[in-house]
């Protein structure tokens, strides 16, 4: 008895740390990746690096990256959310709703904006966890839920924050750029970083973290050790439906509006992030480092490609293939381990 839990402390011990390697020999092939297309554009264009360029990848990165650092929960769960875009469009939509129809101050129209993502993310685990419907149908139904409910709100018309300029600020302002002249880093891109900080401890510090990857890793010997499961797939969907409300108030501030057809097609961009940053989509592994990288990887190919004067039919082509080769990857790790 003495020889078997010996030998499995050892096999534990030696299998922690070759986790650890997979997982960072994941992200160096991301981050490779990110500096090869990096270089490879920085060829074939002068004005690649320009720094009015790379501040505006990071613009773009910010919306996607908040909703890939979302999703990231969920698909460490084995699960998927399909709702993200629309549900981001919904949040702008009552954002704009709080501010400029009931007159609410800007904080208390932040605060419903993600409550209104948190509600979603909510509904979805729920529906997922007590109802027992999978995860693919029921954040399809959410999806398009939050986009009937974000066109009905707003009439169909986008709402303007014209008179609003402290939130416009909130995306596009510089506070960074006040106190160091001449660094004019938008607001967006340092509350995303600050977003990637939050989602990062809370996988790797807090129980959250632990029972995220333990689902993910095996459900059923999860629930067989007395973890409610039902519930903590609850609080997965609601922190990823925060992560959505925020990239709702940033899209928003960044447009100077809340625009209700917009949405449809960000979660793919936002999986792909997830993906492309060593997530896999069998659950049970993935980093928030991984996503940020996934998600400039995918900022930066569009960027270069636009740059380049590739029309814009052949960069989804070129997304989708990269998106491909991605899930490919995924299923090589998985065969392998």
């Amino acid at each position: 008895m003495k020889e078997a839990t010996a030998t499995t402390v050892e096999h534990g011990a030696t299998k922690k740390p070759t986790i650890a390697f997979k997982s960072g020999l994941q992200q160096l092939l991301a981050f490779g990746s990110l500096i090869l297309l990096l270089i490879i554009f920085s060829i074939a264009s002068s004005n690649f690096f320009h720094f009015s360029n790379i501040v505006g990848i990071l613009l773009s990165t910010a919306v996607i990256g908040v909703l890939a650092l979302g999703s990231t929960f969920v698909i460490i769960t084995g699960g998927i959310d399909l709702s993200v875009g629309t549900v981001m469009t919904l949040s702008a939509v009552m954002t704009g709703v709080f501010i400029t129809m009931w007159g609410l101050p800007i904080p208390v129209g932040i605060i419903g904006g993600l409550m209104t993502g948190a509600l979603c993310g909510f509904l979805s685990g729920f529906t997922i966890s007590r109802m027992g419907i999978p995860p693919f149908i029921a954040t399809l139904a959410m999806m398009l839920i939050a986009k009937g409910l974000a066109l009905v709100i707003s009439d169909s018309k986008p709402i303007y924050f014209t008179d609003y300029e402290v939130f416009i600020k909130i995306s596009l302002g510089s506070f960074l750029g006040d106190l160091i002249p001449g660094f004019d880093i938008p607001n967006a891109v340092v509350i995303f970083f600050l977003a990637a900080l939050i989602g990062a401890l809370l996988l790797s510090k807090t129980i959250i973290g632990r029972y995220n990857f333990a689902i993910g890793s095996n459900e059923e010997a999860t629930r067989l050790s007395g973890v409610n499961v039902r519930n903590w797939k609850i609080v997965i969907y609601t922190i990823t439906g925060l992560f959505t409300g925020l990239a709702g108030v940033l899209m928003a501030s960044r447009l100077n509006s809340a625009q209700p057809a917009l949405g449809s097609g960000y979660e793919l961009e936002a999986i792909a992030a997830v993906v492309i940053g060593g997530t896999s989509l069998s659950g049970g592994k993935g980093t928030i480092v991984g996503t940020v990288i996934g998600a400039l990887i995918m900022s930066v190919l569009t960027n270069g490609l636009r740059i380049l004067s590739v029309k814009p039919e052949w960069q989804t082509v070129v997304v989708g293939l990269v998106i491909l080769v991605a899930v490919y990857a995924d299923n090589l790790r998985r065969r392998k381990a």
